[in-house]
């Protein structure tokens, strides 16, 4: 009995969903999701290409930008095959195996951008807080230092997480809500407790993306005052101009982090159509965005 239902848990598979109801125009609406992706890539290789081969542009504002860049192309990477795979060719399934490793990599890589987010916080603050000490304080091989132990974080925070899925039996409904794998969704699809994914998973949000979230809230409230208390009206504006394509990554990015978290665990009698439009713009609307606001505020881009 036991070796059945080893190998009926080895041979099982969740089932991804689109958009419910509308799986006669799957294909039009596939139209939309490939232009979001060519944009993003697109988007974010040619802000790589133009920081590397400029070398102008080789300062802490922009080498962050670039660690953005990349983990946006992750995100994108990562997304891309099972929500493109439903609408063009209606193929939902996805293994325990393959679900798991989407688990790690969505969840490494949102950690990682609330990082760089968080770096580029650093770096406004500095540049405007403390001017004359910038480039001692944000010198390259710092910044490397401090983009490697970010990225470590998310990692090693997310590494165990898999292997914490992989430990139960799932004997419940295998539909997810989503057309790729988020943790807090499918830990609900098993038959075991799930207290300790629960409790971990919470934990790790509170102590990464809210720790990162109240800190550039910090750093906007003291950039703030600063501007107030030594400049003139015009140059206020000028100064905190200067921090809008990254107050509007920082929106793009948290609000729908925030609002899907909140929906998953104690939204349970939202709307699934909403759930399912969050979880879009939490994943695709950031690695597209923010290359085109960089490129509008940024003359050098």
């Amino acid at each position: 009995m036991s070796a059945l239902n080893d190998t009926k848990f080895n041979s099982a598979v969740f089932l991804l969903t689109g958009i419910p109801g509308q799986e006669d125009i799957y294909l039009w609406i596939s139209i939309p999701f490939c232009f979001m992706y060519v944009i993003s890539i697109l988007g974010n290789s040619v802000i790589l290409f133009i920081i590397k081969t400029d070398p102008s542009l080789h300062e802490p504002m922009y080498i962050f930008l670039s660690m953005l860049a990349v983990t946006d192309l992750g995100l994108s990477l990562s997304t891309m095959p099972t929500i493109l795979g439903i609408y063009l060719f209606n193929s939902r399934e996805i293994s325990l195996d393959a679900c798991f490793a989407q688990v790690f990599f969505i969840h490494s890589l949102s950690l990682t951008e609330s990082s760089m987010l968080l770096l580029m916080a650093f770096d406004r603050f500095v540049a405007i807080c403390n001017p004359l000490r910038y480039a001692s304080i944000l010198t390259p091989p710092r910044i490397a230092k401090l983009g490697l132990v970010f990225v470590l974080r998310g990692v090693v925070l997310v590494f165990p997480v898999p292997f914490l899925l992989k430990r139960f039996r799932y004997c419940r409904a295998n539909i997810l809500s989503h057309s790729y794998c988020l943790h807090q969704e499918v830990m609900k699809m098993a038959c075991s407790d799930i207290t300790v994914n629960s409790i971990y998973g919470l934990s790790v949000k509170l102590l990464t993306v809210g720790l990162d979230l109240f800190l550039i809230f910090l750093s906007y409230v003291m950039i703030i005052k600063t501007v107030l208390s030594v400049a003139s009206p015009m140059e206020s504006l000028r100064a905190l101009n200067t921090c809008m394509s990254h107050l509007c990554a920082v929106l793009l990015f948290f609000t729908p982090e925030i609002g899907l978290s909140v929906i998953h665990r104690f939204g349970n009698n939202s709307s699934h159509l909403l759930q399912i439009l969050l979880g879009y713009v939490y994943l695709l609307v950031p690695p597209l965005m923010n290359p085109i606001v960089y490129s509008v505020k940024s003359k050098h881009l």
